[in-house]
């Protein structure tokens, strides 16, 4: 099935596809032969689905699977349609450039709470080449492949099959046992959360909130996927302060309450110049050791 995706302005589709790539090492995202790939579940079922750039403002989308008929219906908002970049000015010296260069680039929404929170979770407190190689190969081993013609997509694990795990079944996956108790919780509520993205993003984060082990970082994060909010700004983040701080004010360290003020003008496309920013490769001096990678497989 396919369908030609016209947006109300110009749409960078790699980049806008690839915001939503969960960890540097995502098997249910891929950019193959010049166009963005992704594998989702939808209520009728999972789809492949592959966009390829038509013209500056129109993405051609074709679908496989039997939820290609609803991940095209989907494809306008997870491009960006609801979008306005082009509302977003500003003389900044530091952000004028960056919006020149990565204008095109649209906040689309998913619609799907499961799929980033659980690759979210896995994430918190540890590096991100240990949270990359968690989600890896958990979709390998408890996910499955995509409909074909995928160029070797995997499906994130349906709710269900997470349910016939205990957090032991996590330690092979260096997932200890705290994140992986959060991962059971919420899959175990997937129908109720997802239920939860029609009544917008505040009820969706306070829900996630009362989660033990789920604070700001993850439901800011989530909230900015699941409906594309350019003034979702991450919290909370080990290295984000420090790249706003030193990108816009020049200073090599900043926390949560320096990085907001410095963004507070760009309210409420906040967000957007947090990706602009990390897109333009700007990043801070480093100081001291790396943190390692931890692994508890064989613990």
């Amino acid at each position: 099935m396919r369908r030609r995706v016209e947006l109300p302005g110009p749409v960078d589709v790699i980049r806008t596809i690839r915001r939503h790539k969960i960890h540097g090492q995502d098997p249910t995202t891929r950019t193959h032969d010049g166009a963005a790939w992704t594998a989702f579940r939808t209520e009728d079922g999972p789809a492949t689905v592959s966009y390829r750039q038509a013209s500056e403002t129109s993405v051609d989308v074709e679908a496989w699977g039997p939820g290609a008929e609803r991940a095209l219906d989907a494809a306008p908002a997870l491009l960006g349609a609801d979008d306005r970049p082009e509302s977003f000015t500003t003389d900044d010296p530091r952000v004028a450039p960056l919006l020149r260069r990565f204008g095109a680039l649209r906040f689309g929404k998913t619609g799907r709470v499961i799929e980033r929170v659980v690759p979210t979770i896995i994430g918190q407190k540890v590096t991100g080449k240990g949270a990359a190689m968690s989600w890896r190969d958990l979709v390998f081993r408890y996910g499955e492949r995509a409909p074909e013609p995928a160029p070797n997509l995997w499906l994130m694990p349906e709710p269900a099959r997470f349910r016939e795990l205990g957090y032991y079944d996590f330690h092979p996956l260096g997932i200890e046992r705290k994140r992986a108790q959060i991962i059971l919780d919420v899959t175990r509520r997937a129908r109720k959360l997802e239920a939860l993205v029609a009544e917008g993003p505040d009820a969706l984060e306070a829900r996630l909130l009362a989660f033990r082990g789920i604070g700001p970082w993850t439901a800011s994060i989530v909230r900015g996927s699941v409906f594309g909010d350019p003034d979702a700004v991450v919290v909370g983040d080990y290295n984000l302060p420090n790249m706003v701080a030193f990108a816009l004010a020049g200073e090599s360290r900043g926390d949560d309450a320096r990085m907001l003020e410095l963004l507070e003008p760009f309210r409420p496309h906040r967000a957007r110049v947090v990706a602009m920013l990390a897109m333009s490769g700007k990043s801070p001096p480093r100081f001291g050791p790396r943190l390692p990678v931890r692994d508890i497989r064989d613990q």
